[in-house]
Formats: C-alpha cells, sequence, structure tokens
C-alpha cells in the first residue's frame, strides 16, 4: 500500500533544515539535561511503557519523529521489534551514533511507504505538531491502517489554541517552524476519525520548561 498520497506540507524543506541545525545542541540538552528523556520524567514514562506492555506481541513498531533516538533506543531496551524514522538526516546521524544497536532511517511522516495491517505500534511522540492542520488527519489515517487489529497508536503534543510561529529553539538556535496546538479533545476526535479507539488520555500541565501538553494512546478495533 503506497501512502504518497498524503498532502506534501508546504514547508517542509524549511522545518527539515531547522531541525538540522538544531540536532546537535538537542543531543546535547538530552545528555545534559533530560530534556526529551523519559527516564527523567516518570509519567511520560508510564505512558510509554504501558504502550509497550500494549503492542509487544503484535510485531514490528514504528517511532515517527524519533529524533535522536531516545524512545526508539528505551523501547529497543524493552525488547521490542522497533526502529526509528525522522525529517532530520542530522537527527538519524545522532541516532545511528547514539544508538548503533538501533535501526533508523530519513523519512517525513508525510512520505511513508507502510503496509495495510503491517506494524504492532506507531508512536508520533512530540512529533507530530508541525504537520499543518489539513495535513496530521492524512498522517493519522495513514497510521490507523498500518496497524494490525488490536496494535496501538501513542501521541504526545503541545496544548492550545492557534498556531506558534518559532524563531529560535533549544539554546537560542535559529529556526523557522510552526507549532501547531490542540486542544485535547480536538485531537482525540480527529484520532476518531482516522478508525481509532482512544483507551488512554494523560494531560500535563504546563511547567517551568513547557507548555502544557497531552498524551493519547489509541487502538485500532479488531
Amino acid at each position: 500500500m503506497h501512502t504518497h498520497g498524503i498532502d506534501r506540507p508546504a514547508d517542509l524543506d524549511v522545518v527539515r533544515e531547522s531541525y538540522d541545525r538544531v540536532a546537535d545542541n538537542y543531543v546535547h540538552m538530552v545528555v545534559t539535561t533530560g530534556i526529551g528523556d523519559i527516564r527523567c520524567h516518570p509519567w511520560l514514562k508510564a505512558s510509554i511503557d504501558a504502550f509497550a506492555d500494549s503492542v509487544s506481541e503484535l510485531g514490528p513498531v514504528l517511532d515517527v519523529g524519533c529524533g535522536p533516538g531516545t524512545v526508539t533506543a528505551y523501547l529497543a531496551e524493552r525488547g521490542l521489534d522497533v526502529s526509528g524514522v525522522d525529517l532530520s538526516p542530522r537527527m538519524i546521524e545522532n541516532a545511528r551514533r547514539l544508538h548503533p544497536q538501533c535501526r533508523f532511517s530519513v523519512a517525513s511522516a508525510t512520505d511513508l511507504d507502510l503496509d495495510e495491517a503491517s506494524l504492532g505500534g506507531v508512536l508520533g511522540w512530540w512529533s507530530l505538531f508541525n504537520l499543518p492542520r489539513d495535513v496530521l488527519p492524512q498522517v493519522l489515517a495513514m497510521f490507523a491502517r498500518a496497524l494490525k487489529p488490536g496494535g496501538h497508536f501513542i501521541t504526545a503534543t503541545h496544548v492550545g489554541d492557534g498556531d506558534l510561529a518559532r524563531t529560535e529553539a533549544y539554546g537560542g538556535v535559529p529556526v523557522r517552524w510552526t507549532t501547531h496546538k490542540w486542544r485535547p479533545e480536538q485531537l482525540v476526535e480527529l484520532i476518531e476519525q482516522a478508525g481509532l479507539r482512544p483507551v488512554a488520555e494523560l494531560r500535563l500541565p504546563a511547567d517551568e520548561d513547557t507548555g502544557p501538553g497531552v498524551v493519547v494512546m489509541a487502538k485500532r478495533p479488531g
């Protein structure tokens, strides 16, 4: 099943270049501050552990927007057959260097070639908020088709109204991307419209480092 019918975001190249620029700084912050490392955030780790328990017997897992591979590697340690993809070649270079035991490749969420019912699990872990509002539903529908019956999808994203144009990130590195914020109920509705059944939701209040967020886990019925 080819999924190249998904609309290509107009800013895809600009977003890729931004993440390439920020990749090395981000990796340094992961190592030194624990940002992006679920082992430093008990509720996020619990969410990923619940996801891992739910998909452990179901087959391959794909981490879409894996960045430097922190969560991919954690799931591999848990014994899952997991691979990671990311839009940014520099993020993937870092992922391969840091986690040589794992499989990584460069790809956009909008240009994946996923077979019907081929995956036990899919993650969009803090990685789908750059997708335009008209593109995210297309990507979610692709994930739903790619999951096996009983397979699970987990996503985490920024909560709010409207769009935030970012000009710097992760230590002041210049970037150009848009963070599309969603209300939890909006995101859940999109996931349901894609053909998945939500099974859990975790709302995260703002803290000193980031604004409010939400984690949603859903499964393909069957």
